[in-house]
């Protein structure tokens, strides 16, 4: 079954926040990501450079971490998302100006975007997530429970799917969400990448 790009955002299996993103790709699969101190980008493999001028949105950061939160997302939302919690919008407001003003993409298939944030606390009180997407009928943006996961794809249910996220660390995160648990039964995978707190936000990839 091909759902097209993935993430998943909530608390793992030690209680941990995380986020997790894969690149699932029928029509551009020659891409990866690539790691930074704060961030990790989806860009095109060498040779293939050239691809972002067929379709300008096969490139972008797919995870940003600003102050104690991780933000992850299937486009250039990421960085607007990453700009509002930084100059102080709270987090549901942030995904929901961002979602709603930057819309669907503008492709041959309309490409809902999605995105994600969650932050590193463990005190029920103060910990946030939300999951949220836009696609060419609806904005939607819901929050995750304390204690929960939640996954969502662009050409998939389109609402958050509750999920067990079984990685503890961030490269077991990026590995799990490539082709493990439930996101096995998803095809054509690419390349994939992952943050979790334990104490901060480390981030990996996976590029087969």
């Amino acid at each position: 079954m091909y759902t097209g790009r993935i993430l998943s955002a909530g608390m793992n299996c030690d209680g941990n926040s995380f986020v997790a993103y894969r690149v699932s790709s029928r029509s551009f699969p020659n891409r990866q990501c690539l790691k930074y101190e704060n961030r990790a980008s989806v860009v095109p493999k060498e040779g293939f450079e050239k691809d972002i001028y067929v379709n300008p949105y096969i490139t972008y950061n797919c995870i940003r971490i600003v102050k104690d939160v991780a933000i992850v997302s299937n486009g250039s939302q990421t960085d607007v998302i990453a700009d509002k919690i930084a100059v102080g919008m709270d987090m549901r407001d942030a995904m929901a100006y961002s979602l709603l003003t930057m819309d669907y993409e503008k492709d041959d298939y309309h490409t809902p975007r999605i995105a994600a944030v969650v932050s590193s606390s463990t005190d029920e009180d103060e910990y946030e997530c939300f999951i949220g997407i836009v696609n060419d009928k609806k904005i939607f943006v819901e929050q995750v429970p304390y204690g929960k996961a939640a996954f969502i794809s662009t050409y998939g249910s389109q609402l958050p799917d509750a999920v067990d996220f079984e990685a503890k660390t961030s490269s077991e995160g990026a590995k799990y969400i490539f082709d493990e648990g439930i996101f096995a039964d998803y095809e054509k995978p690419v390349s994939s990448s992952a943050s979790v707190f334990d104490g901060e936000w480390t981030i990996d990839v996976y590029n087969p």
